[in-house]
């Protein structure tokens, strides 16, 4: 089987290097940045026992492998098939695991805000719809994203039209960016609906640092899938997909300062291990009639 693919009728002159899948020869610390973000994170996991956070460390080290694959593919063969696939396939899949992690953290604080008195009954609040509602989505969707790739690099190696692998791509963005519209929603309404209860504002503001380095973080990894989202719309060897500035600004970047933001605002140091323990603590301070500052519930 051939290792290499050649530029098709489908390529404009020129594209080679141009484009970043076929990259241009990238920084020398683009890889290692996320190296050391995925050793902070293997470390405080370890540290802090935050388990249900290991989804962050594997896509730390997705884009580790991804980014490495994108370098050799710089400097030896822009058109090796394993450079390419290993590379395209690594940096597609991390980001999910990145937003696997903050719907986890999402659904802690929540199961955190009700064992501390909160009333959230509403349907769109209940933590395992928001857990694995928007996994599966995000499953389903890269499925297709990596699908319509597999199908793009075989029309390209056969010099066959690759608008079909193309739409198939394109669906797969258009449908998570969609979700994670909803999620962003659904985030800002969870914060709003703690506005409701001024007199448990004590331990909402020992919260509100990590809500918001959740916020920012998820910004930064839709910021990422709209970019995509574009690129994949205006179609193959379009001026986003070939001009590495892009990619550097709005695929690499978002991500690597999502990961150092949630290095950095740690579920460690801000979310309850036990909410069993966080319910039992509020029912004895309820019935002695006080409220007690909780620095870290």
């Amino acid at each position: 089987m051939a290792t290499t693919t050649s530029p098709s009728r489908y390529t404009p002159t020129g594209a080679g290097f141009q484009n970043p899948n076929f990259p241009n020869p990238m920084g020398p610390y683009d890889a290692r940045v996320i190296i050391y973000g995925c050793l902070v994170h293997v470390l405080q996991l370890v540290r802090y026992k935050t388990w249900f956070f290991s989804p962050l460390a594997l896509a730390c080290f997705l884009e580790t492998v991804g980014y490495i694959f994108r370098s050799l593919s710089s400097k030896d063969n822009p058109y090796h098939i394993i450079w390419f696939v290993v590379q395209y396939f690594m940096i597609v899949v991390a980001p999910v695991f990145i937003s696997a992690s903050i719907y986890v953290c999402i659904n802690k604080l929540i199961t955190w805000a009700k064992s501390v008195g909160y009333v959230l009954d509403q349907w769109w609040l209940i933590p395992k719809l928001i857990l694995w509602g928007f996994v599966t989505v995000d499953v389903l969707t890269t499925i297709l994203q990596i699908a319509g790739a597999a199908l793009i690099g075989s029309s390209q190696s056969n010099q066959k039209d690759p608008a079909t692998g193309n739409n198939i791509l394109l669906a797969g963005l258009a449908v998570q960016s969609f979700s994670f519209t909803i999620f962003l929603a659904v985030l800002s309404l969870f914060r709003f609906a703690l506005f409701k209860h001024p007199e448990k504002s004590t331990a909402v503001r020992a919260k509100d640092w990590f809500i918001a380095a959740l916020a920012i973080a998820s910004l930064l990894v839709y910021l990422r899938t709209l970019f995509r989202l574009s690129e994949t719309a205006q179609g193959l060897f379009s001026h986003l997909s070939i001009h590495e500035v892009y990619f550097g600004t709005l695929e690499f970047s978002p991500v690597v300062l999502a990961v150092w933001i949630l290095a950095v605002w740690h579920p460690g140091r801000w979310l309850p291990l036990d909410t069993a323990a966080a319910s039992r603590i509020s029912r004895v301070e309820s019935s002695s009639g006080k409220e007690k500052p909780r620095a870290n519930v």
